[in-house]
């Protein structure tokens, strides 16, 4: 039996401590908001936050969490629309919105640490991917939950792969 601390509520789980905790989150919670997306850390769908950090759910052993705090899309919302998500209705983000929780979360974990992020400081911890490219969008919707403005500038937003816009 694994104990664990999801979204406030002390869980117990009977799986193995190696299950990645993305499957725990959906299979074994109902909680279905994480998304599976790559299986290999890489995409960011999976994204959650473990003691304030965002972390990629479908690597993470769910072993390697007692003591620790996990939130997970349900549980950031769960006094209603955050910030972060009310901007992201504002920018008009999400397309397909598969992508879109993993972002939100990621994003709410940099404003957790840098309140008045620099474009630089975006693009360095927004490193899920987005199929639809709604990467411009996603850097508007975070200076707007920063309370930050944008100025227009002709420097294309740069994807995680390094590649601009």
């Amino acid at each position: 039996m694994i104990k664990l601390n999801v979204n406030g509520r002390a869980q117990n789980v009977d799986v193995e401590p190696e299950m990645p905790l993305l499957w725990v989150l959906r299979d074994e919670l109902k909680l279905a908001g994480t998304k599976y997306g790559c299986g290999i850390a890489q995409c960011g769908a999976c994204t959650v936050h473990v003691d304030g950090q965002a972390v990629r759910s479908c690597v993470t052993p769910v072993g390697s969490l007692a003591g620790k705090k996990v939130v997970t899309i349900e549980g950031l919302g769960a006094r209603g629309l955050t910030r972060v998500q009310q901007a992201w209705l504002e920018h008009e983000v999400p397309q397909c919105g598969y992508c879109q929780v993993g972002m939100i979360m990621a994003a709410t974990a940099l404003l957790e640490k840098k309140s008045k992020p620099t474009d630089a400081d975006i693009d360095a911890a927004m490193t899920n991917l987005c199929r639809c490219g709604t990467y411009a969008r996603v850097r508007k919707a975070i200076h707007a939950a920063a309370g930050t403005q944008v100025a227009a500038s002709p420097e294309p937003v740069l994807l995680p792969n390094g590649q601009k816009a």
